[in-house]
């Protein structure tokens, strides 16, 4: 009876076990993808004396009824080189359209890298910004080439973190040797797959306890380095899970649509920056990005894709530097 009970209990673990390692593994799978891909957009004018992070003025955007207060602006702390009141820099933000304090389109087809650009010139336009500094991460590379290429006059100098103008499907899955020809359908299918698990993800991730642990964790997991900040990574990811995922996953998906660039085009000052533990988008195929665009300057840093919250001061040093190059007069 001993025996039968026993074999019982495993069986039950094991059907039980069947059911919920594959809601798992898409809750971590979502979850790495979301991290790596949530950026806001930030425009940074070289100026002596403004306004930084929740002091600055609420901005009305048009475009898709996109309203952003203060408490909506993009998580502060995951660039501290541009919000203290001596960086010198006065920062505007913006959050994909259906994000946080940003409405859906009426038309839900609206989402592509183009339309982002729309929202971003007319934050731009809003906020009384003709040239700017255009500083971008991960997903976020492809809004900041596609306004220089759209809209070179309003791009005064363009910095890329951990991220590759177009194309950036096709790197998914680099650093783990996925075939260049299955990269983008592969990550395109499995977008597809966590939108379906949106729902159930929207459910879960507000519930994921986000703590200094957590940091550890990610930190000697390979999703972040060591150097990984806790102070900066918590109050970041602490905002990001309360993502609608479904309508997240919706973003991705036509986010794949935009192709690599032809980059000829490129004439502003440009810095691009990779991390050499990137295991998200390769440091080569960023380099290669680089060596498109003559008088672009490439930094590799010894950190993952998360280089904002692992690297922050050598971010601003190089940022420093691209505000140089591009001659952009200091505002009293």
């Amino acid at each position: 009876k001993l025996g039968a009970a026993f074999r019982t209990a495993v069986g039950s673990l094991s059907q039980r076990m069947q059911m919920t390692v594959p809601i798992a593994l898409i809750g971590i799978g979502m979850f790495v993808w979301g991290v790596w891909s949530y950026q806001a957009y930030h425009l940074a004018v070289y100026q002596a004396n403004t306004n930084h992070g929740a002091q600055i003025s609420d901005y009305h955007v048009a475009v898709s009824n996109k309203v952003n207060h203060p408490a909506h602006l993009a998580v502060p702390e995951a660039w501290p080189a541009l919000i203290g009141r001596d960086s010198g820099y006065r920062t505007c933000t913006f959050y994909y359209r259906g994000t946080f304090g940003s409405e859906r389109p009426t038309d839900p087809t609206r989402i592509r890298v183009e339309d982002h650009v729309d929202d971003l010139v007319a934050l731009m336009d809003a906020e009384g910004v003709e040239r700017a500094l255009v500083l971008c991460w991960s997903i976020g590379v492809n809004i900041g080439f596609e306004l220089a290429q759209r809209h070179p006059e309003r791009v005064a100098g363009l910095m890329a973190v951990a991220g590759v103008p177009g194309g950036t499907f096709r790197t998914m899955g680099g650093p783990w040797r996925v075939p260049r020809a299955l990269r983008k359908p592969l990550a395109v299918n499995v977008a597809k797959a966590l939108r379906t698990a949106g729902p159930t993800l929207t459910w879960l991730a507000p519930r994921i306890p986000v703590d200094a642990r957590l940091t550890w964790l990610l930190a000697h997991s390979g999703v972040f380095s060591p150097a990984a900040r806790p102070e900066l990574v918590v109050p970041m990811l602490s905002e990001f899970l309360q993502h609608d995922w479904r309508w997240y996953m919706e973003l991705a998906v036509a986010a794949s649509a935009h192709d690599a660039m032809d980059l000829s085009f490129v004439q502003c000052p440009t810095t691009l920056v990779a991390g050499k533990r990137d295991v998200l988008t390769s440091m080569h195929d960023i380099v290669d990005a680089a060596a498109r665009i003559p008088h672009a300057q490439i930094t590799v840093l010894p950190g993952s894709h998360f280089l904002p919250l692992e690297y922050p001061e050598l971010l601003g040093t190089a940022l420093s530097e691209l505000a140089r190059r591009s001659q952009l007069p200091t505002q009293a």
